[in-house]
């Protein structure tokens, strides 16, 4: 077999074993150490990779944070016989994601420096905020105003109470949150009781 043949595959990771080992050490690496002092070193330091591989890929910190939680969350689950427990399931979705090991940190820490950065809030819109909103969008019938205020109402609820508390929402309370919320949302199209 010709020297050529054996060397058709670059040396190093394959491209996509990449991108898993790097979002893998950044959820551990916020786990551990919390968002702020996870850095791209860090994180490329706990991967095994050069922070050169990171910055091929991802231009800054808050781009890699947002990819790595849209391969943490993956598509958002629309299920439900209607409308009621379509949102419930969102609901319950997305407190378990946030519970989950680095993946709350995350969003806080990416949230909050996105208040201080518009290239960054440009990037959570397009690339993270709108692919969730036209699916719920889409499976809801509903205007984007009233599925923005959904995701605002919910999110920023979980969010708060673990920057708060250091701690996940309880179970209790996410039930508590979802009685809250649903029949506002799903009993009406203009949240006024009416059809």
């Amino acid at each position: 077999m010709s020297r050529a043949a054996t060397s058709a595959r670059p040396p190093g990771r394959p491209r996509s074993g990449v991108n898993a080992v790097v979002f893998a050490a950044t959820l551990s690496t916020i786990q551990e150490l919390g968002y702020a002092r996870a850095t791209v070193d860090r994180i490329a330091a706990k991967a095994g990779v050069a922070k050169t591989t990171i910055y091929r890929r991802w231009p800054s910190k808050g781009v890699l944070i947002v990819d790595c939680l849209l391969d943490a969350l993956g598509p958002v689950p629309l299920e439900g016989a209607g409308r009621a427990e379509l949102m419930s399931s969102v609901i319950y979705w997305i407190a378990a994601k946030i519970g989950e090991p680095g993946v709350g940190d995350a969003f806080a820490g990416v949230f909050s420096d996105a208040v201080s950065d518009p290239a960054l809030r440009e990037v959570l819109s397009a690339r993270f905020q709108d692919p969730y909103r036209l699916a719920l969008q889409d499976a809801l019938g509903e205007p984007e105003h009233r599925v923005l205020l959904f995701i605002d109402v919910v999110v920023g609820t979980l969010l708060h109470r673990m920057g708060m508390t250091g701690e996940p929402m309880a179970e209790a309370d996410v039930d508590a949150l979802a009685e809250m919320v649903v029949p506002h949302f799903a009993g009406a199209k203009d949240g006024r009781g009416e059809e």
